[in-house]
């Protein structure tokens, strides 16, 4: 009897995981790193990111926060990190894309609803700055050192069955 309730247990049907999805673009210019100057976290500086909207793929979320973030068109390069939280009742996985400017579009100076302003900084300007996480300059540096960058086909779409 013990058995047959396991097996009720085991093959019991489960809700759907609330999971959000984020993109997140690190744009290297030489040796410079677009960051964006946050409206929200007490004004911290990051690299341009934020979450997927529903039926936009991951890459076309990248490269719309870095537009609407910092004002400059950028493309992705590849893929630098995939990160799974999970939690008690939903996940969070972020995709960390590398990119580069399409062309010489000066980030934006003025403040609007997605940020305070962006900048193009050297990893020194970077470590003067307040930063949303202590991690991004740890990324940004590994990234300034060559760190292995996987092809963006890495994040395929499901096929259809």
């Amino acid at each position: 009897m013990a058995q047959a309730a396991n097996d009720r247990r085991i093959h019991a049907p489960r809700g759907p995981i609330p999971t959000w999805y984020f993109a997140l673009v690190v744009v290297r210019r030489g040796h410079r790193f677009l960051l964006t100057q946050e409206r929200k976290y007490g004004a911290t500086w990051s690299i341009p990111g934020g979450r997927v909207e529903p039926g936009e793929s991951l890459a076309s979320a990248a490269i719309r926060e870095v537009l609407e973030e910092t004002g400059v068109p950028a493309k992705l390069d590849g893929v630098l990190r995939v990160e799974h939280s999970p939690g008690e009742s939903s996940a969070r996985i972020r995709v960390i894309f590398l990119g580069s400017p399409l062309d010489d579009t000066e980030p934006k100076s003025v403040p609007d609803d997605e940020s305070l302003g962006a900048a193009y900084l050297t990893l020194d300007e970077i470590r003067e700055r307040p930063l949303r996480g202590a991690e991004l300059r740890v990324l940004l540096e590994t990234v300034a050192d060559g760190c292995q960058v996987f092809p963006l086909d890495l994040l395929g779409t499901e096929m259809s069955v």
